[in-house]
């Protein structure tokens, strides 16, 4: 009797033990990354002396929400709320994405008319954007390795905020009106932003920013 009434036991305790492990799976969860220079955006590695999202984040299940080149720094998505990852990634909500591009050069006013009213790439033409000149370098950690500059040639920080993800697109752009991007980092995506994350170091997005971001105006005023 003891024998069976302690199996029985021990089958409920698996039972509820199981329930929560199935629980557990089901919950939404997003995280905020703050992608380092020279990481690819996925957790499989194809090349054994590059870095992968699967050095940083052990978390499972979780899937990049649009990509960030390996070149580039910056804020990215991970989830397994598939809602929400179609939201942020479909190009039709058209979410807002600010970079900061260090151009070699300073661009005049013409040039960024032309990356506001829109470029053509690759026989595609952007769509308007907002872009300003920074007064200043923006505070961001020292990137690893540096970046290369060119003596007695000037840089300068762009602030671009896009409604669009094209391949390389940041990139293309400046060079398009002739002032190259030397480095990239993407600060924020909709309301979300690298705040006080460090290369490498990610977080929970808590339940208000999910809604947030799952109701948010999904539309782009210029001005």
């Amino acid at each position: 009797m003891v024998t069976c009434h302690l199996l029985l036991i021990l089958g409920e305790l698996n039972k509820k033990m199981t329930a929560g492990k199935q629980h557990k799976r089901n919950q939404n969860r997003t995280i905020l990354f703050y992608k380092p220079y020279g990481v690819l955006s996925q957790f499989t590695k194809d090349n054994p002396d590059r870095r992968t999202l699967k050095d940083y984040i052990q978390i499972p299940d979780v899937y990049p929400v649009g990509r960030l080149d390996w070149d580039s720094e910056g804020l990215m998505l991970l989830t397994n709320n598939g809602r929400l990852q179609h939201l942020i990634s479909h190009p039709r909500f058209g979410h807002q994405r600010t970079y900061w591009a260090q151009v070699e050069r300073i661009p005049d006013e013409q040039a960024l008319e032309k990356l506001r009213t829109g470029v053509s790439i690759k026989n595609y033409f952007t769509k308007p954007a907002l872009v300003k000149l920074l007064p200043q370098a923006p505070d961001l950690p020292e990137r690893n390795p540096p970046i290369r500059f060119r003596l007695n040639v000037p840089t300068a920080w762009l602030e671009m905020t896009l409604i669009e993800g094209k391949n390389r697109q940041v990139r293309r752009m400046t060079a398009s009106v002739g002032f190259p991007t030397l480095r990239l980092v993407r600060v924020s995506i909709a309301h979300l932003s690298l705040e006080d994350l460090q290369p490498g170091q990610w977080r929970y997005l808590s339940s208000a920013e999910s809604k947030k971001v799952l109701s948010v105006n999904r539309s782009l005023s210029y001005k």
